[in-house]
């Protein structure tokens, strides 16, 4: 029987040519009929796909076979389903593209990285550990959200910094402002979506003056695997494929409130009503 799922994976390894690595990419994708979006840089690997496990199990399996991506820590979630040919529904199609960055912070050449990742990141720390240091330093501990404003909306850390960013290469004109320097006296332990993000955003903290910068390892997905909806954490969670949401557990709650009338939602859509299709929180009537 198929089982949909969809797979996360990040690695921040030297890629000395990365235009080989897309093509490689593209064709073991495309022959076992897998869909996702992969991006390539430098600097590594950025991978989100979706298919059947057994065959998701095999693409893992060979892509590990490339020696600087052997350690890739998987984050796998299930999928909506799978169409007659057994191709994900999650995904339109498949993209497999090369950049300057693997995350678009806009300063590909102030990232360092070595055959162990980011150089200059922050401390990982694992849920257990998440919570322990909240536990035992308060609210002197600020989490902060590495992910855009939106996101944010459907779900977050309890407490949590938001920055008001609508893309991730915002985060350099938030940090280069003076706007959180009363946080670098204080411990910041940053939390985006599978964690990539704040691989690099606690090194361009650091280099920027915060001390004490902590990364979730594995981010909110690793979080909500171990904790479900009974931790830190409340609401959806914001994905990049055709599910936009999902919940942890059937205890997840509604947050966001719907742009349009207010009412409490976890959906988000393009507004085809506004200039430029922003995406906002919708309710079903919405939608």
């Amino acid at each position: 029987m198929a089982i949909p799922k969809v797979v996360l994976f990040y690695a921040f390894r030297p890629v000395p040519d990365p235009d080989a690595l897309r093509l490689w990419q593209r064709d073991l994708c495309e022959g076992l009929g897998l869909r996702g979006r992969i991006l390539l840089s430098r600097h590594g690997i950025n991978a989100t796909v979706g298919g059947d496990v057994t065959v998701l199990k095999t693409y893992v399996r060979k892509t590990r076979e490339y020696a600087p991506f052997h350690d890739v820590d998987v984050r796998w979630s299930d999928g909506t389903g799978l169409d007659a040919e057994g191709r994900s529904l999650d995904f339109p199609r498949l993209v497999v593209r090369t950049r300057d960055e693997i995350v678009s912070f806009g300063v590909p050449d102030e990232v360092v990285v070595d055959e162990h990742g980011v150089v200059g990141g922050g401390t990982r720390l694992t849920p257990d550990q998440l919570d322990a240091l909240v536990a035992e330093r308060g609210d002197e501990v600020v989490l902060l959200d590495g992910r855009n404003a939106v996101e944010a909306e459907v779900g977050r850390f309890r407490g949590a910094v938001v920055p008001d960013v609508r893309h991730t290469a915002d985060f350099v004109r938030e940090l280069d402002s003076g706007r959180w320097d009363d946080l670098k006296g204080r411990p910041v332990v940053t939390y985006c979506t599978g964690g990539i993000r704040c691989e690099v955003l606690t090194s361009l903290m650091r280099s920027r003056g915060f001390d004490e910068v902590y990364q979730l390892d594995g981010g909110i997905v690793r979080y909500g695997e171990q904790r479900g909806d009974r931790g830190l954490w409340e609401g959806h969670l914001y994905v990049f494929d055709e599910r936009m949401t999902v919940p942890f557990t059937e205890e997840a709650v509604d947050i966001a409130a719907c742009s349009v009338c207010g009412e409490p939602t976890s959906r988000v859509a393009n507004r085809e009503d506004l200039p430029g299709r922003p995406l906002r929180p919708v309710c079903a009537a919405h939608a």
